[in-house]
């Protein structure tokens, strides 16, 4: 009991309750995803042979030998558990479509989008933290409302929307970046402006709202009246205030950029998980769709156990409490 009680163990529990929390989020996410996609009318291995033999009506020993290939002769739950076991060792089976093993598409894959996401993501931290500040620093109070309310706007803003305006001014229009496809930075620039706007208006409402909260607080009238004017009292000590809000939308922010990569790379036909997610589900392939949601369930995970972590040592009045918290 002392050992727990101690602040030692109550980091410790505190840990493994976060752990747990993350394998869950991604069981759940594998047991939602193998529901669904079971749920989707038409059959899969009918779509494959039908595909391959130029749409024509597969034969019954067609049928047969497929669906003993990829495991749907089994029974449900059999497939299911058959599945989570080759799945907690990176194995989800082999593409319907194109009979290539899943883990290598997505491995091919990720790597654009990861680049995506953090591109993305950068600009969004950047963009918000800058418009937050700007909504408090403004002198002139018609700008500094028009700034505070300028998230609002941004976050109701669909990522597929904002794609198509870019690609229509700065594309189609100006010539400046290549509308589909393109390498480098210069392809990189447009979509991830378009998945970053919903994320850097979040970020900046939330930033905004903290420091705006943080110029009223006692610390910083005292602050004032020592001199510190208000860019100073803003930048040097609201903006750590400001950290744990931010970290907490971070989490959020992830599994936005995780989901807006889906539609954002469609739009802007930029190879990634995006794509082959949407000709995935299009085609019924069902253990793609299983692998690629796995994956992106195992990053938000991830991000958001870290987050977690990080809490206790930015904020010393939350280590003090990680023991009583963790009981």
């Amino acid at each position: 009991m002392s050992e727990l009680g101690g602040p030692g163990g109550g980091m410790t529990v505190y840990i493994a309750r976060r752990l747990a929390q993350a394998v869950a989020v991604v069981w759940a996410a594998f047991t939602v995803t193998f529901v669904a996609v079971r749920l989707l009318p038409g059959d899969p291995v009918d779509l494959m042979l039908s595909g391959t033999n130029g749409f024509s009506t597969p034969t019954p020993e067609q049928v047969a030998e497929a669906r003993a290939r990829f495991g749907f002769d089994h029974p449900l739950v059999q497939q299911y558990v058959d599945a989570l076991l080759d799945a907690t060792h990176g194995d989800f089976g082999s593409s319907i479509q194109t009979g290539r093993p899943v883990s290598s598409m997505i491995a091919q894959a990720l790597p654009s989008t990861l680049r995506l996401g953090a591109t993305a993501l950068v600009l969004a931290l950047v963009a918000g933290t800058i418009l937050g500040l700007l909504a408090n620093l403004v002198p002139v109070a018609p700008l500094r409302q028009g700034l505070r309310s300028l998230p609002a706007a941004g976050i109701s803003l669909p990522s597929f929307w904002v794609g198509l305006m870019l690609l229509q001014l700065l594309s189609f229009h100006w010539h400046l970046f290549p509308a589909f496809g393109g390498g480098g930075l210069r392809g990189l620039f447009l979509p991830a402006c378009a998945l970053a706007l919903p994320g850097a208006a979040l970020v900046a409402q939330v930033v905004g709202k903290s420091l705006h909260d943080s110029l009223r607080r006692p610390w910083a009238d005292t602050m004032r009246a020592a001199g510190l004017t208000p860019r100073r009292l803003l930048i040097a000590h609201g903006l750590r205030n400001a950290a744990i809000p931010a970290l907490t939308v971070l989490g959020l922010l992830v599994g936005n950029l995780i989901g807006g990569a889906v539609v954002v790379e469609t739009v802007f036909s930029r190879p990634g998980t995006g794509l082959i997610t949407q000709a995935a589900v299009g085609a019924q392939d069902l253990p793609v769709v299983q692998g690629v949601v796995v994956i992106a369930a195992v990053g938000f995970a991830a991000i958001n156990l870290l987050i977690d972590l990080l809490y206790p040592l930015l904020d010393p009045r939350l280590r003090a409490n990680t023991a009583a918290v963790a009981r």
